[in-house]
Formats: C-alpha cells, sequence, structure tokens
C-alpha cells in the first residue's frame, strides 16, 4: 500500500514499544507517504505478575489480546517477540514477516559475578523460565533459582536491590533497549539453548489483507525464516508452550543447509535429551519434526508426561 494508516498494536512495556516503534520506523522509511500509528494494549500476560509463567497456564499470554483486536479491525498488525507466539495462530491470522534474529543468547547479568561458573554454592538466581532453569540446574545444580517476573527494568531493579545473585535474561531485550552493558556474558549454547525464535520480532496480520502483506514483506528474512519454521515445527510436536523445559536453535549454514541444535530437559536439570539434525532449508519443517520425534523417543516423552503433557 503507497498510502494510508497502518495501525500497530503493542503492549506498553518499554520492549514492546522498542519492537513496535522498531517496525513502524522502517515501514515509514520503506513507504514514506504511508502514516503508521501504535495503540498501546495490555495483556493477560501484563496483568498477573505475581505467579510464575508456567502456572498461569495457557498459550498466548502476551498475544491473545493484541489477536483479538486485530480480528475485529481494531489494529492491522501486532509485533511481537517471536519467542512468545504461540505455534498454533487463531484462525484468520498468519505471521506475515519474521525479521532477522539480533541475538538468540541468553544473558547472565550480576553485579558481582562475571559468569555462572563464578557463582558460589547456594547462590540466588532469577528466572521465570523452566527453559533457562533446567538447562542451568544441569550444570550448576548447587544453585538457587527462583522465580523473576516483570519486565526487563523491574527484574534489574530486583537484581540491583539485592534479591538476587544474578538473572538470566534475553540478550536480545537487553541490547534493544540500550542495556547491553549490563550483559557479563552470554551463556554458549552448549550450555544454555534459546527459546523458539529468540531474538527475532514476529509481524502477525490478518491473512487475507493482502495490502498489509506487501507493505510488510520487505521485512522478510529469509534465513530466519527457515530456521523459524525448523523451531517452530520442533516444538509444535512436543506441545510446546513458552513454559515447558525445551529449548532449541537453528540456523542457516553453507550450501543452504540449515543445522537445528535441540533439548527436552527434567526441570531439575537431571535429565537432558539433545540431539542436532541439518537438511536443505526447503525441508525445514520435517527437520524440526524428525529432531523431536528422535529426542521423544530418547526419553522426552517421560520426562514431558512427568510434567503432564502427553504427547
Amino acid at each position: 500500500m503507497s498510502s494510508g494508516t497502518i495501525t500497530i498494536g503493542t503492549r506498553a512495556s518499554k520492549l514492546a514499544l522498542w519492537q513496535a516503534e522498531h517496525i513502524a520506523g522502517e515501514l515509514r522509511r520503506h513507504h514514506p507517504s504511508l502514516a503508521v500509528v501504535l495503540k498501546k494494549m495490555t495483556t493477560k500476560g501484563d496483568k498477573i505478575l505475581d505467579a510464575p509463567l508456567a502456572k498461569i497456564g495457557g498459550k498466548g499470554l502476551f498475544t491473545k489480546e493484541l489477536e483479538q483486536a486485530m480480528l475485529a479491525g481494531e489494529i492491522d498488525l501486532a509485533v511481537h517477540s517471536l519467542k512468545d507466539m504461540p505455534t498454533e495462530l487463531p484462525a484468520g491470522l498468519v505471521i506475515g514477516a519474521i525479521t532477522e534474529r539480533l541475538d538468540a543468547g541468553d544473558a547472565f547479568v550480576s553485579n558481582r559475578y562475571g559468569a555462572i561458573e563464578e557463582l558460589p554454592a547456594g547462590a540466588a538466581v532469577g528466572t521465570s523460565s523452566l527453559r533457562r532453569r533446567a538447562q542451568i540446574l544441569a550444570v550448576r545444580p548447587d544453585l538457587t533459582l527462583r522465580d523473576l517476573r516483570g519486565n526487563v527494568n523491574t527484574r534489574l531493579e530486583k537484581l540491583d536491590a539485592g534479591e538476587f545473585d544474578a538473572v538470566v535474561l534475553a540478550a536480545a531485550g537487553l541490547r534493544r533497549l540500550g542495556l547491553g552493558d549490563r550483559i557479563r556474558s552470554v551463556l554458549p549454547r552448549a550450555m544454555m539453548l534459546p527459546a523458539v525464535g529468540q531474538g527475532a520480532l514476529a509481524i502477525e496480520c490478518r491473512a487475507g489483507d493482502t495490502e498489509i502483506l506487501a507493505a510488510i514483506d520487505f521485512l522478510r528474512d529469509a534465513n530466519m525464516t527457515a530456521a523459524a519454521a525448523a523451531e517452530r515445527a520442533f516444538l509444535s510436536r512436543v506441545e510446546g508452550g513458552c513454559q515447558i523445559p525445551v529449548g532449541v536453535y537453528a540456523e542457516m549454514g553453507e550450501g543452504n543447509m540449515l543445522h537445528v541444535d535441540a533439548m527436552i530437559a527434567s526441570v531439575d536439570g537431571m535429565r537432558v535429551c539433545r540431539s542436532r539434525a541439518s537438511g536443505r532449508a526447503e525441508q525445514a519443517a520435517q527437520i524440526g519434526v524428525s529432531l523431536a520425534e528422535e529426542l521423544l523417543d530418547a526419553g522426552g516423552r517421560e520426562i514431558l508426561k512427568e510434567i503432564g503433557i502427553i504427547v
């Protein structure tokens, strides 16, 4: 669309606003005659801050209200962290574009220690993610893992107030907010596989809105789109919302080959099923599903059954 107005729905947190403003700026640059406006909204995940995400339950904690507004025609698109998006979208909605990944890593943030290896036994580490909890405990079972909710700034404030010895946050979110200097180290993928799509943005819109789809097509990154197809297919096969101890990372290599690492872990980190697969980018979804089947058969099915997920 060469002119008109696009309304972007966004959560009101600083990171969500940064992401929406970033996409709005790209749209204005690419379509100079287009008016782009933001509409701030609140999701269930924003309202409930006194309970761990895993106990709130349900998929789409940070997306449902935005999706309802899209279907009602109140907004034209929504900008999400891809890692917050359920693998199944409501009928009538699609991911119209996935951006280039900024940084898939998980950042170790501490005011006293430079790396997770330096933490003393019993140190308190804050995270609301079962995926992070399981992988940290797999290498440091002597640490005390405690729930940490709130937006990025709130989590850092709790660290600074001395409630934790360290916290683990998405590196991309810190960098986007200009807080990259708080990162003491990025946990290596050999230790910590990221959440599905971590570090990339997803632009969601109505499936039949051809003008909007055409307008955002320039934002689509082909390599990340292939990686996301593998990662999301893996997660879908293991019945994963954002709150099961599952990590997966796919990246494009030479010769159009896609390489995928994935793991399923028990919440206490005592059992970790992990493997790797490669294949042509065109087979991204099949690679993800095959890797999921391999890990489920290698013990992942029993692990998930223990936390109430039947695969």
